[in-house]
């Protein structure tokens, strides 16, 4: 598929996506999208940023109209008025992280055709009143995270007998998380007969019995190396001590336009690094598992709107963050695995365009450097830096 217009859609779902300036499918969207609209399950292998979100959005949002247009079924097991007017969630995606459970419920909303089809945002960290209220009112779509989504089906406030369509977004991360118990628990709630997407960026053995276990005949889709970085991303090293490491980063901001994206080991390290940055006058912000879920909020907010040029994130906090156009990637602190390279250096060069990937890495840090190039069949431009740095 070269244009969105090819795929069979409904009109009023054309014409948003037309609105919204979505013309040309990415690979994932032109695979996944026209089997999961006859019905069949897909199994994507994909990094963030390749296009995902709508390749599962489009035949939840196609597939729920159309539920929504039929007459009405007599169904034994339903329970009338317990979902609201007797709806019942009809789609469930599963997410890691609250941000990107956050950031697909807003895309849904961009694109729903339904006044009706409401979703629901279940996740931890924000206030479970309004998370039930829209569940009460008959949500279709419920955009969840693990923990939350279970802690409602034991309490039994959630039913999830009438659910045609189960997305797994991320299902490596949320295995990585330690969700698989809930993941378990939720689907087995789910009526024995009913689609699965499902996206990873990797197959490891944990992924492979999750697919093993919940999907059927699956479509498969595999684009490129699951673990390699976008060849569109410049990648570099420096070598560098690590009380040169700060005077190393502002240099690239002076030399480099756009925002940059700095990954650090620990919480303390980056409030350390964004206040050190704060104080030499770069508009930085932070973050991290400490911070309340608001601040978390505030700072994506900002950074994504362009008011703080640079964000200093740790890997858990930064799984959720999904933001077009960041121009470099800083690893301020070497990875530990060359997964959470990929994961790291995949937050730049997007959706086609160029982007920068610095390592900053100490000299007795060489070892693990080539072990990550070797993982991953790369060889990085390398820096040796020289002090004093100049613009």
């Amino acid at each position: 598929m070269t244009q969105f217009t090819e795929f069979t859609l409904l009109p009023a779902l054309q014409s948003k996506l037309a609105q919204s300036k979505f013309i040309t499918p990415t690979p994932v969207q032109a695979g996944a999208i026209p089997p999961a609209l006859e019905g069949r399950d897909v199994l994507a292998t994909a990094q963030t940023g390749t296009g995902k979100t709508l390749s599962f959005l489009i035949p939840i949002i196609e597939a729920m109209h159309k539920a929504n247009q039929a007459p009405a079924q007599p169904h034994s097991g339903h329970r009338q008025g317990s979902q609201g007017r007797g709806k019942s969630p009809f789609a469930l995606i599963l997410l890691p992280t609250r941000e990107l459970a956050m950031q697909v419920e807003q895309a849904y909303r961009n694109l729903s055709l339904d006044a009706a089809s409401q979703a629901a945002l279940v996740v931890g960290g924000l206030s479970e009143g309004p998370q039930l209220q829209a569940i009460r009112r008959g949500a279709r779509l419920i955009v969840a995270t693990p923990g939350r989504l279970e802690d409602f089906l034991r309490r039994k406030l959630v039913q999830l007998d009438q659910v045609q369509i189960l997305v797994l977004d991320e299902v490596d991360r949320m295995l990585d998380m330690g969700f698989k118990p809930a993941i378990k628990r939720i689907v087995s709630a789910l009526p024995a007969q009913h689609q699965t997407l499902c996206y990873s960026a990797t197959l490891e053995s944990p992924v492979t019995e999750v697919v093993r276990d919940y999907l059927r005949n699956p479509v498969r889709i595999e684009l490129g190396s699951v673990l390699k970085p976008a060849e569109n991303v410049r990648l570099q090293t420096f070598e560098v001590t690590t009380d040169k490491k700060l005077p190393l980063l502002e240099h690239l901001l002076r030399s480099e336009k756009g925002s940059f994206l700095v990954f650090v080991r620990t919480k303390h390290g980056a409030d350390r690094v964004a206040k050190r940055l704060s104080m030499s006058g770069w508009n930085a912000t932070s973050i991290h598992g400490d911070r309340t879920q608001a601040q978390r909020s505030a700072a994506l907010r900002s950074f994504t709107q362009g008011q703080h040029r640079v964000l200093v994130a740790t890997d858990v906090a930064a799984r959720g963050i999904d933001v077009a156009h960041i121009a470099h990637v800083v690893n301020y602190d070497m990875p530990k695995m060359a997964e959470d390279f990929v994961h790291r250096v995949g937050r730049t060069g997007r959706a086609s365009k160029s982007g920068v990937a610095s390592t900053f890495a100490a000299p007795e840090e060489r070892g693990d450097l080539r072990r990550i190039e070797r993982a991953l069949k790369i060889t990085m431009e390398r820096f040796r830096v020289k002090m004093p740095l100049t613009a």
